[in-house]
C-alpha cells in the first residue's frame, strides 16, 4: 500500500558543489539550509543581514552586496518597545548593539566580508517567505524588520505576481556569474487566516514560476530552478506531527527531510560520500573540549 504521495524533485542542472562558494539568503528556512550546508563541508555565507522574508528586502541586499556600499548614520534607527538599541530597516534585530556606533562597526564588518564573498561566488540560495511588505512612510523604504517601532509609521501592502517576477528578474539578470535555486518557505504565517497564508505563497510561486520560465525561454543556461520545500511539506508530509507546537513552523524532523531532499536534488552523488565524512567529522567536534567551531559567518 502507498500512504504517502511524494512530490518529485527531479535533479537540479544548476546544482551545488563541495567547490561552489554559495550564499544563502531569506526567510527562516534559508537559515536551517545554510546551517546544514555549513556543517557538511560546504563554503557558505548565509544570510550577512540576518533574516530576511519578502522579496524587496531580498533583492535590496543583493545590491546592498553587490554594491558594498556601508550603512552609516543616518540607516541607524532606534528600535521601540523600550528595547534601548540601535539596529537598522535593513537588518533582523540579532544585529541591533546598544549604540549607532557599535551597530555601524559590526554592520559594516560583515557586510565587508559577505561582500566580498558574494563578488566570487558562483551559486545563490534564495527562501522566500511572504509577499506582504511593511513600507516606512516617514522614509517611504519598505523594510526588512520594523524594529518593534509603532505600527502606525508604517502602511502593510501586499506585492503582484508581475512586479515580484520583474523584481527578481531584474535581480538576477544583474548578476550573470550565478545561478540561482529559488524556494519558498513552508513556514506559515497565519496573520491574515489559512486562506491569506496561501494568497501570499501563491503570488511568490507564481512569481518564481514566470521568473523560471522566462529565463528557459529566453534561451539561457538554466539560471533559475525551483525547488520545491513548500510542496514537501504540504503535499508529502501533511500530518499535524510534523508541525512545532506554534503548529507554523515544521518540526525539526520534518527539517531534516526537506533538507535531505533537498541535497538529493541539488548536489552530485558523487560528493555525497565526502559530504556525509564532513558530516561526521562535524558532529565529532562537538564533543571535543575546547573552544566551541566558528562558522566564517553570522548564522541567525
Amino acid at each position: 500500500m502507498k500512504l504517502q504521495t511524494t512530490v518529485e524533485c527531479g535533479k537540479s542542472s544548476a546544482g551545488i558543489s563541495l567547490g561552489d562558494r554559495i550564499t544563502v539568503l531569506g526567510s527562516c528556512f534559508a537559515d536551517n539550509i545554510g546551517k546544514k550546508l555549513s556543517e557538511c563541508g560546504f563554503n557558505v555565507c548565509v544570510n550577512p543581514f540576518g533574516t530576511l522574508y519578502n522579496p524587496v528586502s531580498i533583492c535590496n541586499s543583493v545590491a546592498r552586496l553587490s554594491g558594498g556600499v556601508p550603512f552609516v548614520e543616518s540607516d541607524c534607527m532606534e528600535m521601540g518597545a523600550g528595547a534601548g538599541l540601535v539596529c537598522s530597516f535593513s537588518h533582523h534585530t540579532s544585529f541591533a548593539r546598544r549604540t549607532a556606533a557599535e551597530f555601524i562597526e559590526n554592520a559594516n564588518a560583515v557586510l565587508g566580508e559577505a561582500s566580498a564573498f558574494w563578488k566570487t561566488c558562483d551559486k545563490v540560495i534564495i527562501s522566500l517567505g511572504t509577499a506582504w511588505c511593511f513600507r516606512h512612510e516617514a522614509t517611504g523604504e519598505t523594510v526588512s524588520n520594523c524594529l518593534k517601532r509603532p505600527a502606525a509609521e508604517f502602511t502593510r501592502y501586499r506585492l503582484g505576481v508581475q512586479e515580484t517576477a520583474l523584481m527578481l528578474g531584474r535581480m538576477v539578470s544583474r548578476c550573470p556569474d550565478k545561478k540561482f535555486i529559488f524556494t519558498v518557505s513552508p513556514i506559515r504565517h497565519l496573520a491574515d487566516g489559512a486562506h491569506g497564508n496561501r494568497i501570499s505563497k501563491s503570488v511568490l510561486l507564481l512569481a518564481v514560476d514566470r521568473l523560471c520560465s522566462d529565463m528557459a525561454a529566453a534561451g539561457g543556461d538554466r539560471r533559475c530552478e525551483y525547488f520545491p520545500a513548500y510542496e514537501i511539506l504540504l503535499d508529502e508530509l501533511r500530518d499535524y506531527r510534523f508541525y512545532a507546537e506554534d503548529m507554523c513552523h515544521p518540526s525539526p524532523q520534518a527539517v531534516d527531510y526537506i533538507i535531505e531532499r533537498f541535497m538529493d536534488y541539488a548536489v552530485p552523488v558523487t560528493e555525497l560520500p565526502q559530504i556525509s565524512s564532513n558530516l561526521k567529522a562535524y558532529r565529532q567536534s562537538l564533543h571535543r573540549p575546547g573552544p566551541a567551531r566558528q562558522n566564517n559567518f553570522h548564522i541567525i
